[in-house]
């Protein structure tokens, strides 16, 4: 691993998910301070003016824990278009934008993850709450205080000292409408992925649904930008519809890296290739927006690819030529944590990415 840096890197995330949460423990050791930084300071001035903001200290006093602290920001662009489960059930009775995706990205940079953490994950078991966890409600709860989900999300963030700023990639009460390859229009999320059609593009109601100012800023400042891992329409590309976010994507000078999935998703990306995945990606944003693909070529164990065949998925094929022929280079290795379910190694994935977002930076300072 490179040594420390006297310039951290800035870096974004985008995603949805349980990839993203999963992204967001790895990078988060790398963070050198927990807590607000001076764009949450602006967000807050700029949202808020009127409203008393005093220093956080855990600014001043935070410290990073092993490895080296490399990352000054820490950015999280989280997809909000979920429409099934609790978020739903909270976005159709109260009209919110969907806080499942988001309280997971929380609880991953919180620095403490255990009982604050297991708090805002606690789901209710019965009666008119089953079914619903604590951190969606206390999302919903500060929604309705302060009339504003995305300061809802940064007081969560603070409570619970997260390593990082998390932004919904959208305010807009948008949700998805996907083509599907026998022409009809399937409207919803959760009917997009139980549909047994494959996708072939990938629409946002409303079509001019717009990011949030603090968002675009994140992506024009990065060092090192991600996408992935998740599903690669309802995780991935729905981030890409809201409007800007494609465009500053293609105009960043950061390290751009696509995070590939292990394995094809049923009703999503069965069948794809590595190389399939980012051309279905380009499509929808218009042009490349990444230049780095990191994708797993280690064995997977028999007896996990068996129970992933059950549901017809297989190993994401590894074309390493097609992928180089989009103009990206794909960085491989072993990336695998083999537990009851198949993740990516959080931190073999984050240990990469700070080696690639340092070395391009040091060839751009030469």
């Amino acid at each position: 691993m490179p040594e420390p840096s006297p310039h951290p890197l800035r870096v974004v995330a985008i995603g949805g998910g349980t990839g993203l949460s999963t992204l967001l423990r790895g990078l988060k050791r790398y963070v050198s301070v927990p807590g607000a930084s001076t764009a949450q300071a602006s967000f807050e001035r700029r949202h808020y003016p009127s409203a008393p903001h005093a220093p956080d200290r855990r600014v001043t006093e935070g410290a990073c824990p092993t490895p080296p602290c490399l990352i000054g920001e820490l950015s999280a662009i989280v997809t909000v278009t979920d429409d099934g489960g609790s978020s739903g059930r909270l976005r159709e009775d109260l009209n919110m934008l969907p806080p499942g995706d988001v309280r997971n990205c929380i609880v991953a940079l919180s620095e403490d993850e255990h009982l604050l953490s297991r708090l805002f994950q606690y789901r209710f078991q019965h009666g008119d709450l089953e079914g619903h966890s604590f951190g969606n409600l206390f999302l919903a709860a500060l929604s309705g205080i302060t009339g504003d989900f995305a300061q809802a999300v940064h007081t969560s963030s603070q409570i619970l000292a997260a390593r990082g700023r998390i932004y919904p990639s959208t305010t807009s009460n948008a949700t998805l409408a996907a083509r599907m390859d026998d022409g009809t229009v399937v409207h919803g999320e959760t009917r997009i992925t139980k549909s047994k059609r494959s996708i072939v593009e990938l629409m946002l109601e409303p079509a001019d649904a717009q990011p949030l100012p603090e968002t675009l800023e994140a992506i024009a400042a990065a060092d090192l930008i991600t996408l992935g891992p998740g599903s690669l329409y309802t995780s991935l590309i729905t981030n890409l519809l809201v409007g800007g976010i494609s465009d500053a994507l293609q105009a960043s000078a950061a390290t751009r890296v696509y995070i590939c999935n292990l394995m094809t998703q049923a009703n999503e990306s069965l069948g794809l290739s590595a190389s399939q995945h980012i051309e279905r990606i380009f499509d929808h944003a218009g042009g490349r927006i990444f230049d780095y693909a990191l994708i797993n070529t280690a064995p997977i164990l028999p007896a996990t690819l068996e129970q992933y065949a059950r549901e017809g998925q297989t190993p994401i094929d590894a074309d390493l030529e097609r992928v180089r022929a989009l103009g990206v280079e794909p960085i491989t290795g072993n990336f695998l944590h083999e537990g009851e379910v198949l993740r990516h190694g959080y931190d073999k994935v984050a240990a990469k990415l700070m080696t690639l977002a340092l070395e391009a930076r040091d060839r751009t300072s030469i």
